[in-house]
């Protein structure tokens, strides 16, 4: 089975801040990783690999330095990576992101199984993963957590609800979704990342003339939604003191109580 896994380098979002001035989050010296539903992905790619046989490709698209999120994937046991990396992707929504590694796909040409995180945890849309099986015409599956049984030209999968699940058999090729009830990320061998890290390393670096676009087609430019402003929600904290005696007290707490329908 041939698998693509769409990875995204995110900063550690446990140790963002926004500048105050400009509302823009502040980059500088915060740890980069995997995004972690990414990694459930990888690793649900990579268990299909060791038991149906096939090979892994990782796509990211970001700055030069995702690469470092590639080599992890390798590390891991991908066999190939692929980097889009352009400054005219910069500033991408999710339809110029979906766009573009869809674009990617295309070029790869033919796979059995597309694996995304359920969604970033720098942007929690939850967007990229339908939208690029959108642009495909694939059937898409979201929420997978139980891969139950592989078929030449289908899977039987679960995937989560509110309250429940939904199994369901999904014709191939497709796009799936994972969260992170699925499996438990393993961690990279440690010769696998020396050897992603070497000149020989299967990495690919692919521009936007590369995957054929036009630079108006992508990024910012090719954008239909823009951010106009981020920002961290203010909270104000308000009480009221009841006075009187115990039981006015009591009754007073309990109209207030019911005036909010929290009773």
């Amino acid at each position: 089975m041939d698998i693509i896994v769409l990875i995204k380098q995110v900063p550690n979002t446990t140790e963002v801040k926004l500048d105050p001035k400009t509302g823009n989050l502040i980059r500088e010296g915060i740890e980069s990783i995997i995004n972690p539903d990414d990694q459930h992905a990888l690793e649900t790619a990579i268990g299909l690999k060791e038991t149906l046989g096939g090979k892994v490709t990782a796509i990211s698209m970001g700055p030069p330095q995702a690469v470092d999120a590639i080599s992890e994937a390798l590390g891991m046991g991908v066999d190939k990576g692929i980097l889009l990396s352009d400054r005219a992707f910069a500033g991408a929504d999710t339809w110029a992101t979906s766009f573009t590694l869809g674009k990617a796909i295309e070029k790869i040409g033919t796979y059995d199984l597309i694996l995304c995180g359920r969604q970033a945890i720098d942007g929690d849309t939850a967007q990229i993963g339908p939208q690029v099986a959108e642009y495909l015409g694939i059937p898409q599956v979201s929420y997978v957590y139980e891969i139950e049984k592989t078929r030449k030209k289908s899977v039987v999968v679960k995937r989560r609800l509110e309250n429940g699940f939904e199994r369901l058999e999904c014709t191939l090729p497709a796009l799936m979704t994972v969260i992170g009830e699925i499996n438990r990320p393993r961690y990279p061998d440690v010769g696998g990342l020396i050897a992603a890290c070497e000149e020989k390393a299967p990495i690919t670096q692919w521009n936007a003339a590369d995957i054929g676009v036009q630079t108006s087609e992508v990024g910012l430019e090719g954008s239909l939604t823009h951010v106009i402003k981020t920002f961290s929600p203010k909270f104000k904290r308000e009480g009221d003191i009841l006075k009187g005696n115990t039981r006015e007290a009591v009754s007073g707490l309990i109209g207030k109580l019911k005036e909010n329908r929290l009773i």
